[in-house]
C-alpha cells in the first residue's frame, strides 16, 4: 500500500514551470507533455446527493451563482484518485513512451488487456509510438465507434497523431485501415474505416468503424453552448451498433473532455431511468477506473449545462416522414396538453433569449472585425455577426441594412472577407420609411470611399433580382465579382405569401457559393434580425432536410440567437419555417430527390 501511495503522490504532483500558463477559472492547459493538475481539495469528505430532474435548473441556478462558486465547491470535493490504485504497468521502462503525459495513467486494475466488456473505453490520444496498438485494441475489443474529443493541433501544440489514412488505405502493425467516407458538418465529422486483420493466416474477415469527430471543442475552455455536444451525442448513440464493442472515447490525455462525454451519455441514461441525477457520484466511481476524469470545474459545470439543455428541451429533432403530423398538433389548440402549440413552442424558445443581450446588440465572440483604417481609431466595428452554417462555421454574416454613413464599411467588409453573395430581404423603402441605402448603383458605377461598385449585370427572377457586381478596392486596382440576390417578397409586416419564392432564392444562393467558392454569404434585412434570421434557419434546415431527411426547428433558431439576439423575431417567421420545409416536401415529395 505505501508502495502505491508513493506512485499516486509522484503522479498526483503538479509541476510548475516557467513555461505553465496561468489560465482563468482554474482551467488546466495540457503543456510539454504535462497536464497540470488542480491542488488537492481539503473537503473530500463533503458530500452532494442525486438531484431530481424537477428540482435541476434551481440546482444549476445556484451552483452558477457568485460566478460559479458552489460548481467549484463541489468539483474540488471529488476524490482525486482510488486509493488502491497503482500504476505499475503504466510506469514500467518498456512503456513509458507510449504516455502521452507522464501524470496521466491508466490505473492497472482497469487498463484495457482484457476481454471485459464495458461501454466505454477512454484512451488518450494516440501517438506515433502507439498507432498500432491503438487499432489492434479496436480490433480485439470489437469496437465499432470511436469518438474524438481532440484536434490534431490546439494552439499550435500536437495534441494526437493522424491516426487514419486521408485516402487510400495504410498498414498499423497487422490491421489495414482503408478510409470509405468522409462526412464533414459544423460541429464534428464523420469518417468510416474498413478494417481487416492480416497475419501469417491470411486476411481476417474486415469490419466497419466509425469515428465521429467533435472539432467545436475551443481551444480554452469549453463550449460556449451545450447544443452541438448533445447532437454530435445523439449521432454516437445512433451509429453505434448493438452487437458492437465498447465505443472508445479519447481526447488528447484521455480525462478532461473524455470524461465530460461519458458523464454526459451516462447522466442523460440516468434522467431516463431514474428521474434523477447523480453527477457527483457517478465522477467519483469511475475516478476509481481512471484518474483524474473531468479535470476542471469548467468542464464539470459544463456537464450540469448540458444535462439541464436536455431537461429542459428534449429531443426536437423531427424525421420529414412527421412533419405533416408535428404541424398538425402545432396549430391544433385542442391538442393534448402535453403537446405544444406553436405560440407555447416560440415562448419557450423566446424565454430563452440570452440576459445582457441589447436590443440587436453583438457579442465580441462572433463579431466582425474589419481593420482598422491607418491613423483612424475605431474603424474595426461594424454591425455583424458571423453565423454558422449547416456543414461549416462562419458561413453567414448577417448584418444591418447599410446607412448612408456605413455603406463604406460594408463594402470594406465584403472585400476583406472576400464575400461573393450578398442577399437582401428588405426593400430600400417599406410603408414610406427608409430601411435600407442603396448602396450599389442603379447603372455604371458609384465610388463610397476606398471601393468603387459597378453593376456588369441583371436579371429579374420571379421573387428576386439578381445583381452581378464588380467591387474594386481603388488604390489597389484589384476586383473582385459579387452576386446580389434582392428578394422582393417580403413584406415588413407579415410572411411571404408562399414558400416557394423562398426556396427558389437560397437554391441560387447555394449554386453561386459552389461556383464562387465558400466564402461567407453576407444577409441582410433592416436591423439584420427577423428576416435575416429566418433566411438562414431556412438555410441550415433545408441543407439538412437534404443530407439526412431530419430537421429541428426549434434548436436551430435557439442556435441562432445565441450567435445574434432575436434572430427569427416573430411567431408568424417561425411558423414560416415549418411551412416553407412542408412546401420543399411537397415539392420535392420522392424522398430519393432531396435525400
Amino acid at each position: 500500500k505505501k508502495k502505491n501511495r508513493h506512485i499516486y503522490d509522484n503522479h498526483r504532483k503538479a509541476l510548475v514551470t516557467s513555461v505553465d500558463k496561468k489560465l482563468p477559472n482554474g482551467f488546466l492547459e495540457e503543456q510539454e507533455q504535462r497536464v497540470v493538475l488542480l491542488p488537492r481539495s481539503p473537503s473530500l469528505s463533503k458530500r452532494y446527493f442525486p438531484i431530481p430532474l424537477d428540482a435541476l435548473e434551481e440546482e444549476y441556478r445556484a451552483r452558477s451563482a457568485d460566478d460559479g462558486k458552489l460548481f467549484r465547491e463541489e468539483f474540488n470535493s471529488l476524490p482525486c484518485y482510488y486509493r488502491h490504485g497503482s500504476f505499475e504497468e503504466a510506469s514500467k521502462e518498456h512503456n513509458r513512451d507510449k504516455n502521452r503525459y507522464p501524470n496521466i495513467l491508466p490505473y492497472d486494475h482497469s487498463r484495457v488487456h482484457n476481454c471485459l466488456i464495458k461501454k466505454f473505453i477512454a484512451a488518450q490520444g494516440p501517438k506515433l509510438e502507439t498507432v498500432a496498438d491503438f487499432w489492434r485494441m479496436i480490433w480485439e475489443q470489437k469496437t465499432a465507434t470511436i469518438v474524438m474529443l481532440t484536434n490534431l493541433k490546439e494552439r499550435k501544440e500536437d495534441k494526437c497523431f493522424q491516426y487514419w489514412p486521408e485516402k487510400g488505405c495504410w498498414m498499423y502493425g497487422n490491421i489495414r485501415v482503408a478510409m470509405e467516407d468522409v462526412t464533414v458538418l459544423v460541429d464534428y465529422t464523420v469518417r468510416k474505416f474498413c478494417l481487416q486483420y492480416q497475419d501469417s493466416d491470411g486476411p481476417r474477415a474486415p469490419c466497419l468503424v466509425t469515428q465521429l469527430h467533435f472539432t467545436s471543442w475551443p481551444d480554452f475552455g469549453v463550449p460556449f453552448s451545450p447544443i452541438g455536444m448533445l447532437k454530435f451525442l445523439k449521432k454516437v448513440k445512433a451509429v453505434n451498433p448493438p452487437y458492437a464493442g465498447p465505443i472508445v472515447v479519447h481526447c488528447s490525455a484521455g480525462v478532461g473532455r473524455t470524461g465530460t462525454f461519458i458523464v454526459i451519455d451516462s447522466m442523460i441514461d440516468m434522467m431516463h431511468t431514474e428521474q434523477r441525477v447523480d453527477v457527483f457520484g457517478f465522477v467519483s466511481r469511475i475516478r476509481e477506473q481512471r484518474c483524474q476524469l473531468i479535470q476542471t470545474d469548467m468542464q464539470y459545470s459544463f456537464i450540469y449545462q448540458a444535462l439541464l439543455e436536455y431537461y429542459l428541451y428534449g429531443d426536437t429533432e423531427l424525421d420529414v416522414c412527421s412533419l405533416e403530423g408535428h404541424l398538425h398538433g402545432l396549430h391544433n389548440t385542442r391538442a393534448p396538453h402535453d403537446r405544444l402549440g406553436l405560440e407555447e413552442e416560440f415562448r419557450v424558445l423566446h424565454s430563452n433569449l440570452r440576459s445582457g443581450a441589447s436590443s440587436f446588440g453583438i457579442d465580441d465572440f462572433n463579431r466582425v472585425i474589419l481593420s482598422v483604417k491607418r491613423g483612424q481609431e475605431f474603424t474595426d466595428y461594424i454591425n455583424a455577426s458571423f453565423i454558422d452554417g449547416y456543414r461549416q462555421k462562419d458561413y453567414f454574416i448577417a448584418t444591418q441594412a447599410p446607412l448612408s454613413h456605413t455603406a463604406e464599411d460594408f463594402w470594406r467588409m465584403v472585400w476583406e472577407w472576400r464575400c461573393h453573395s450578398i442577399v437582401m430581404l428588405t426593400e430600400l423603402k417599406e410603408r414610406e420609411q427608409e430601411k435600407c441605402f442603396q448602396y450599389w448603383p442603379s447603372e455604371g458605377s458609384v465610388t463610397f470611399g476606398d471601393y468603387t461598385v459597378e453593376l456588369s449585370g441583371d436579371s429579374q427572377g420571379e421573387t428576386f433580382t439578381l445583381k452581378d457586381l464588380v467591387l474594386t478596392r481603388t488604390a489597389e486596382k484589384q476586383s473582385q465579382h459579387v452576386r446580389h440576390f434582392h428578394f422582393h417578397g417580403w413584406p415588413e409586416i407579415g410572411i411571404p405569401t408562399e414558400g416557394r419564392g423562398m426556396i427558389d432564392i437560397i437554391a441560387s444562393v447555394q449554386r453561386q457559393q459552389q461556383q464562387s467558392g465558400n466564402r461567407p454569404i453576407v444577409v441582410h434585412c433592416s436591423a439584420g434580425a427577423g428576416r435575416t434570421g429566418t433566411f438562414i434557419a431556412l438555410s441550415n434546415i433545408l441543407e439538412r432536410v437534404k443530407a439526412e431527411g431530419l430537421l429541428d426547428v426549434f434548436q436551430t433558431v435557439k442556435s441562432l440567437r445565441m450567435q445574434r439576439p432575436h434572430m427569427v423575431q416573430t411567431v408568424e417567421q417561425y411558423d414560416f419555417c415549418y411551412r416553407v420545409v412542408q412546401d420543399f416536401v411537397d415539392i420535392f415529395s420522392d424522398y430519393a430527390n432531396f435525400k
